[in-house]
């Protein structure tokens, strides 16, 4: 239930920062498939959500809606210029999309260490840690950018 008012406060965050309801709501989908995707995994696997585990989904869902922002803002910043949502993309893909690259791999391979642990908590956290991060890095430079797309931004012709 936690998780659910998490995401009420996320989406009332992304209307207000990006002022548009259908774009709040492309914003969430990627977050929601990465900390599910997670969730789920570890619900399948039988592993109980303690200490370690439960922070997961709010690291994962911290720095997934960090990207989703970065990614959405260049692709408004980049749609003015030539009114061309494949040719924004594109750009924003070059740009901040190459930023989230890196600063994901980066990360998950930092919460990867943990696996050498002999904690298991521990181990569980740096794995399903890292995996969160590569399920959030993937959705918001493949789907996040597929929405926008699908679902024309206003200023789009």
């Amino acid at each position: 239930m936690t998780i659910g008012v998490v995401f009420l406060v996320i989406l009332g965050m992304f209307i207000l920062q990006f002022r548009s309801l259908r774009l709040a709501l492309i914003s969430l989908i990627p977050n929601l498939i990465s900390a599910a995707m997670v969730l789920g995994l570890m619900g399948l696997l039988n592993i109980p959500l303690d200490i370690m585990t439960i922070t997961i989904a709010a690291i994962t869902i911290g720095i997934a809606v960090d990207d989703t922002i970065h990614y959405i803002h260049r692709f408004n910043e980049e749609l003015p210029l030539d009114n061309d949502p494949l040719a924004a993309m594109k750009r924003s893909h070059d740009g901040v999309g190459r930023a989230m690259y890196y600063t994901s791999i980066t990360i998950i391979c930092g919460f990867s260490i943990l696996a050498l642990s002999d904690f298991i908590p521990t181990i569980y956290f740096g794995l399903f840690t890292g995996l969160a991060m590569l399920v959030a890095m993937f959705a918001n430079l493949t789907l996040l950018p597929l929405l926008l797309l699908l679902w024309k931004p206003r200023s789009a012709k």
